[in-house]
This record gives structure tokens, C-alpha cells and sequence, in this order.
């Protein structure tokens, strides 16, 4: 994506036709392209932001900087209509309350001295969409049921017809369960970012984490908690050589297709959609009451849970799951209904220790 440096709006003049205003905010909407691009926000999100925010221009019976809260209740209202998804919706209301957010903070005077006009937020606390997690509370399996998934999975797959991608589906899954990795992050890691040397116990290096707002990558070290250590190297010593020559190679990927890569000789990289069909076909074998329900998401949730309930802090799960903030992290715990009785019940005793030391 190439964007073209625009003019100053510091010395715009009166906006006196049509067109003035066409091209008032074309450039408005430019300048916020170019400054999305300086905070190193990738061409991706630049380009759906612009798309939305064009929609939203054509939703109005005015130009960008007539706008008020009854035009982004129409246009919120409109978008569900259409059967929008809810996270849609709150994604475009997001994009819309940035780009007025930006508008507001650097041209308010500008479009002020212009148009006569105030620029206003159209999207407010009262109109603005939840996220995705809104109604769709991922709990996920108790720690006895994910434990006979798993033991039930690890067994069968000496029997399978294909033992290799059967080992290396159930290994992907393992690393959702012990230390939380998203599926992209996961499908993305090479060899060489298992680094045993780092740390007590080793590291992985997640160089491929999602990072927010369109911002590019965030890459992560993760230490191999939880059992990750021992998974790794079973995966590295036992299972991996038998995909090809390439096990040695650090820039080889650590999760291997069975297709081979005819330029590099060596396995491609697996693809997601293969991990998640593998995923929803054992969950239909070994655990039938989550069959449609369980997704690599979900094993997320239950490893921030489970770790939760076995004392982990919050801000360690943080930077564990490589979230920016700690609310969002806060949203991955479900801890079951005896964690509540159990802190009640201690804290109690607590009280009667120390009234019965006061006797």
C-alpha cells in the first residue's frame, strides 16, 4: 500500500462548495492514513480502516464532521440488520471511534475554522458494541475431563494409520493445553525457536504473536511450564527426525506438513485448518459431551484457567499468553464454583486463628 503526502491542513481554507468538502475529507482521511503508517500500523488494517470509515461517511446525509451519536446509532443499528456478527460490529464501531478520536485530537480547531463545526464522537459508551466475547463465554472443560482427552488421544496414536501427523496434531494441541498458544503462533514456529538454553526449565520463542490494532507482530518468550519442556523434547528427539532430513535444520518448521516442498526439499508447514479438524475429530472420539465445542481457543482458555486455579497471578498469565492488557487476560478465567468456597472457607479460618490467638 503507498499513501502520498497531502498538504497541511494547518492553512485550509473555507469549505464553500461540494467539492471543498469532497476534498477536505479525502484529505482528513488521508492524514489519518499517514499517521496510522508513522505508528507502524500494518497496511492490512490501514486499508479495512479507511474501508470502514468510507462507509460510514456514505451512511450520512452530511460530510465526516456533521456527524453525532444518532448517526452512529443508525449506522450500529443498520449493521445489525444485515446480520452483522457481534464482533463485527464492535470492530467498525472501534475503527469509527478511533479515526473521530484522531480527528477531535489534531484538527478540531481546523475543521472548526472550515466548517463551522464542531467535531463531535459519534461513537459513545451508550452505542458502542462489546467484543466478541459478549454472550459467548468460552468455560471450558474440567480438569478431569481435558486430562482423559488427552490420555485417551496420547494412547491411540501408536495405532494409527498415520502415525506421524497423528503425533504431531495431538504435540500442537499439548502446547494450546500447557502454556496457551494461539493456533497461528503455533503453526508459525520454526526450530530454532525452541531454545532449551534459556531459562531454568527452556524457552519458546513465539516470534509470530498477534499484536494489536494492526500493529504488526509481537513476538514473546515463553518459558516451558506445565510439562512444555518434556513435550518438546519427546517432539524434537522422537517424532520430528521421522518427517525428513530437515529436523536438524533450525529454520525448519517445528510442526511439519506430510506434503514436501519440492525447492527446499523438506515438509511444508502445516496449516491450521488441518490442527482444527484434527482437534474436532479426536474431541468426537475421547470426548463425545464437547464434540463442536472444542477448539484450540478453548484449550487457551483452560490453560489460563487451570493455571489460575494452581496459583499463578494474573500478570504472569499476562505475559504468558502475550496479551496487551490485563483485562482481556481477565476474561480467559473461569475458575469453578468450589475456588470461591475455598477462598471463603480460608478466609474464615484466618479470622477464627486470629480471635482464638486473642483469647
Amino acid at each position: 500500500m503507498v499513501l502520498r503526502p497531502v498538504p497541511s491542513l494547518l492553512a485550509t481554507p473555507l469549505v464553500a462548495s461540494p467539492l471543498d468538502a469532497d476534498d477536505f475529507e479525502q484529505e482528513l482521511i488521508d492524514q489519518y492514513a499517514l499517521a496510522q503508517a508513522a505508528a507502524g500500523i500494518s497496511d492490512g488494517y490501514i486499508t479495512s480502516s479507511r474501508s470502514v470509515v468510507f462507509d460510514f461517511a456514505q451512511s450520512l446525509s452530511g460530510p465526516i464532521w456533521s456527524a453525532g451519536y444518532a448517526d452512529g446509532d443508525n449506522f450500529l443499528a443498520e449493521q445489525r440488520r444485515l446480520g452483522r456478527a457481534q464482533s463485527t460490529r464492535a470492530s467498525k464501531a472501534g475503527m469509527i471511534a478511533q479515526f473521530y478520536d484522531f480527528l477531535i485530537a489534531r484538527y478540531l480547531g481546523e475543521i472548526r475554522a472550515a466548517t463551522g463545526i464542531v467535531v463531535e464522537q459519534p461513537i459513545d459508551e451508550w452505542n458502542r458494541p462489546s467484543g466478541v466475547s459478549l454472550g459467548k463465554v468460552r468455560v471450558p472443560p474440567s480438569d478431569a475431563e481435558v486430562a482423559e482427552f488427552f490420555e485417551c488421544w496420547r494412547l491411540s496414536i501408536a495405532d494409527a494409520r498415520k502415525y506421524l501427523p497423528a503425533a504431531r496434531d495431538y504435540f500442537a494441541a499439548s502446547l494450546w493445553r500447557r502454556v496457551g498458544l494461539r493456533i497461528s503462533e503455533s503453526v508459525m514456529l520454526d526450530i530454532r525457536d525452541w531454545r532449551p538454553d534459556l531459562g531454568q526449565i527452556g524457552k519458546l520463542h513465539v516470534r509470530f504473536g498477534k499484536g494489536s490494532r494492526g500493529r504488526g507482530y509481537k513476538p514473546r518468550l515463553i518459558p516451558a511450564i506445565n510439562g512444555a519442556a518434556e513435550l518438546i523434547d519427546w517432539w524434537l528427539a522422537e517424532v520430528r527426525p521421522l518427517f525428513g532430513s530437515d529436523w536438524s535444520n533450525p529454520d525448519a518448521p517445528m510442526l511439519p506438513s506430510e506434503r514436501i516442498d519440492r525447492n527446499l526439499d523438506r515438509p511444508l508447514r502445516v496449516g491450521p485448518n488441518a490442527l482444527r479438524r484434527a482437534l474436532a475429530d479426536e474431541t468426537e472420539k475421547w470426548l463425545p459431551a464437547w464434540a463442536g465445542r472444542m477448539t484450540p481457543h478453548v484449550l487457551r482458555h483452560y490453560c489460563a484457567s487451570s493455571l489460575y486455579g494452581a496459583g499463578m497471578d494474573l500478570k504472569a498469565l499476562q505475559e504468558l499468553l502475550g496479551h496487551n492488557w490485563l483485562s482481556t487476560t481477565s476474561q480467559y478465567i473461569h475458575v469453578r464454583g468450589e475456588h470461591i468456597e475455598n477462598a471463603w472457607l480460608q478466609a474464615n479460618a484466618r479470622i477464627e486463628q486470629r480471635l482464638g490467638g486473642d483469647d
